[in-house]
């Protein structure tokens, strides 16, 4: 029976995880190049109601998954315009996109689905022969859909092109000198754009996962704050795809846990583990890194662009 209760923890939790994955690792990028991009919970849900709405008309996922991508990076080149562009206050340019996805959304899809209980043809778990019987793990690692798969594979990625390209050293220097980085020849401001626009492609992604994958349909403010738990995700993975890939996990089982002990007989309150998602989230705020894993030196601060 402890077997089973695991089991079903860990895949619970690791559906979760996933959407804090993608969005976290898109957001590392941003943070990494100098930028707060706040609005990343408006892009997650953008991002879900564009790849259900296409994946619903065309029954594609896959066209779906693209919808998604694109609706994540037009807000996000909204968000650069002022950002980076103009040199608008990051915190405030992305709070606007955050209230302007959750209306828009919210008109666009009764507009279009004015019927309760429509569904889109989502992604089907996709087991790994051999992987998948393995006890407790199993099902929860090697029982995933595509895009699940694809979050995994997407944080070895990130950690080679920050750590071992040109590409990932000139966005490192933009988050920590950009002045330096401008005399250098590096063009900031672009770099910091094609950082953004990296954060709202993948922010699109992990809203396509909630509305095509996780489930196949859409609610309003779908996305429930898991834009702002991404941010969190990231301080706590101390800026490093590896670190922001047992954070989003640690997360994830965090949440998994309320499922858990509403339907136990436990003493404890199942409204803590509601909460205990949220609870972590300050305690990544309070522990934000130093030395060696400290936020990045030019993290916010806009009017340093080069």
């Amino acid at each position: 029976m402890t077997a089973l209760i695991l089991t079903g923890l860990l895949i619970t939790g690791v559906r979760l995880a996933t959407p804090l994955l993608l969005a976290a690792l898109g957001e590392v990028m941003a943070e990494r190049a100098g930028v707060i991009n706040v609005g990343i919970e408006g892009m997650v849900l953008a991002g879900a109601l564009a790849g259900f709405t296409v994946s619903y008309h065309t029954h594609s996922p896959w066209l779906g998954v693209l919808a998604a991508i694109a609706a994540g990076m037009a807000l996000a080149l909204l968000f650069a315009l002022f950002a980076v562009r103009l040199r608008a206050d990051q915190v405030i340019s992305g709070t606007a996109i955050n209230i302007l996805a959750l209306g828009l959304t919210g008109v666009l899809f009764r507009a279009q689905f004015s019927q309760s209980g429509a569904s889109a043809v989502a992604f089907e778990p996709i087991a790994i022969p051999g992987l998948h019987k393995l006890p407790v793990i199993g099902a929860a690692f090697f029982e995933q859909n595509i895009l699940g798969y694809l979050s995994w594979l997407l944080v070895p990625a990130c950690a080679l092109f920050l750590s071992k390209t040109v590409a990932g050293l000139r966005l490192r220097a933009t988050g920590e000198y950009p002045e330096a980085a401008s005399a250098s020849g590096v063009r900031v401001p672009r770099v910091r754009t094609l950082a953004i626009l990296w954060g709202g492609a993948l922010a699109g992604l992990a809203g396509a996962y909630l509305s095509i994958a996780y489930t196949n349909g859409f609610v309003e403010n779908m996305s429930a704050g898991r834009g702002f738990i991404a941010l969190a995700v990231v301080i706590l993975g101390r800026w490093r795809p590896a670190g922001v890939l047992i954070a989003a996990l640690l997360f994830g089982l965090a949440s998994a846990l309320q499922y858990q002990f509403q339907a136990s007989a436990s003493h404890i309150p199942y409204q803590f583990f509601l909460a205990l998602p949220y609870l972590l989230t300050l305690l990544a705020l309070l522990l934000r890194g130093r030395g060696r894993f400290a936020a990045p030196a030019a993290l916010g601060e806009g009017a340093r662009q080069g």
